[in-house]
């Protein structure tokens, strides 16, 4: 092993991706040794690609994992140094994905003919206007609104960046529209709001609203985010969510519950800690009280935090106190290394959630005697908003509220594979059947002004 840089760990070391385009000697055992020079220097591959095969070379695209840039670069020299490879090309494939956006509005009807112009615009979209002035809920039937979903955001704390503006957390908002297109097959436009006053967020908000079904909150900082939420969740009759808070904690608890069965733990009756209070933490801690009916032990280092949320006073305590008596521990911080492996309790659950490196790495977890551990890699919300909103959407519901979130858990943990502790964000059955939980759910509870008939859930199953 080479003394330069230690093996990529599953304890939350950052990642630096690199895709190498090279041409090599087409023999038996070349491939091999191109892949020993990467496993020497700790390094680990993705995806490989045969670009073209000759009688005597070979060229191949080979996604490279590394630590860091300085990683990489050691990676590189050993590649260089193997007489049989010659390195073409390094390049950056996140970029390369990036380049002119990732996302694009595209035509429902060809408009080909004057005809066709004159339909779709004036004259003959005067009636459509006069429909719908009449009575504004014909806009479900005549516009794109009962299929797009408004994506909010300032920017103001983007991923692990922070506060990184609105314009600078645009490649994330596109990403995420991007993925809720491909599993809904609906629209979610990004719209970078320049503000930090939150009054201001939510007049713009309230303004736009009118063209779009929902609402999707993201990346803002707490606690305005909270403030945000609470006002235009008032104010409108359309559903609105904080996907940093509600669509995580979905997520979260489908993971705890999975893991308690994992362990043979009964979730109602252990011992819950959640540590930070911050935009997911509050609302994890908030959605496992309505599951379990049970009270979660809570720490921040802000004591603001707590203090903001009531609810949260006769439940605080320290991180000490926490990780001694709670079964179950999930950890939101942002603190890389908060939890010391001292701390951990014989047979604890650990969710340590904060990305890129976690509050402690699942070897430091495991070794100290944790039951299971996982981190936030795997506890992705991808798995939830697409279907809560969509659910949301199809019956035209007015908010999103919590029977429609459990709702969502339930399905997640429903389509786990046996033996993990998710499902794969991936499987787009997985939407599917968090899209129909939820549509049953908003019906169930009042909140939907379209009842969708048994004949939709049977297309639904099918697909």
């Amino acid at each position: 092993m080479s003394p330069h840089k230690p093996p990529l760990s599953r304890g939350g070391k950052t990642e630096f991706i690199r895709m190498v385009r090279y041409k090599s000697e087409n023999q038996i055992g070349v491939l091999a040794e191109f892949v020993s020079a990467i496993a020497e220097q700790g390094g680990s591959i993705g995806d490989v690609t045969t670009r073209k095969l000759g009688k005597f070379f070979i060229w191949r695209d080979v996604t490279i994992i590394a630590n860091d840039r300085e990683h990489f670069a050691h990676i590189i020299k050993a590649i260089r140094a193997l007489k049989k490879t010659t390195i073409e090309q390094i390049i950056d494939e996140v970029l390369e994905r990036h380049q002119g956006g990732k996302i694009k509005m595209e035509l429902n009807h060809p408009i080909e003919t004057v005809n066709d112009m004159r339909a779709v615009y004036t004259p003959g979209v005067t009636d459509v206007c006069r429909l719908i002035q009449k009575d504004p809920a014909e806009a479900y039937n005549y516009t794109w609104v009962h299929h797009t979903v408004a994506l909010l955001t300032n920017g103001s704390r983007t991923l692990g960046l922070g506060n990184i503006g609105p314009l600078a957390a645009m490649p994330v908002m596109e990403g995420k529209a991007a993925l809720f297109r491909k599993f809904t097959g609906y629209n979610m436009v990004p719209i970078p709001i320049d503000t930090t006053d939150p009054q201001a967020f939510i007049e713009t908000a309230i303004r736009i609203s009118p063209g779009f079904g929902a609402i999707h909150l993201e990346d803002i900082s707490a606690p305005e985010c909270f403030e945000i939420e609470t006002a235009l969740v008032k104010h409108l009759n359309i559903p609105v969510m904080h996907d940093d808070q509600y669509g995580t904690a979905v997520v979260c608890l489908a993971a705890v519950i999975n893991a308690c069965r994992l362990v043979k733990r009964d979730l109602k009756t252990v011992q819950i800690g959640q540590v930070g209070l911050g935009a997911a933490g509050s609302a994890i801690a908030r959605l496992i009280m309505a599951y379990t009916n049970c009270n979660v032990w809570c720490c921040d280092k802000n004591p603001a935090a707590v203090d903001r949320l009531a609810v949260f006073r006769q439940n605080s305590a320290t991180l000490e106190e926490v990780m001694q008596r709670c079964d179950v521990v999930i950890s939101t911080t942002g603190v890389e290394g908060l939890i010391s492996p001292s701390m951990v309790k014989p047979q604890q659950i650990i969710l340590a959630l904060t990305n890129p490196i976690p509050e402690i790495t699942e070897e430091q977890a495991m070794n100290a005697g944790a039951a299971f551990y996982s981190d936030g890699r795997y506890v992705n919300n991808l798995l939830a908003y697409p279907g809560i909103f969509k659910g949301a959407l199809e019956t035209h519901a007015t908010n999103i509220n919590d029977p429609m979130l459990l709702a969502a858990v339930q399905a997640i943990v429903e389509v786990t594979p046996k033996g993990d502790v998710v499902p794969s964000a991936l499987d787009s059955s997985v939407h599917g059947v968090v899209t129909k939980a939820v549509a049953k759910a908003a019906m169930a509870s009042g909140v939907a002004q379209k009842h969708l008939d048994d004949e939709y859930f049977d297309i639904e199953e099918k697909t």
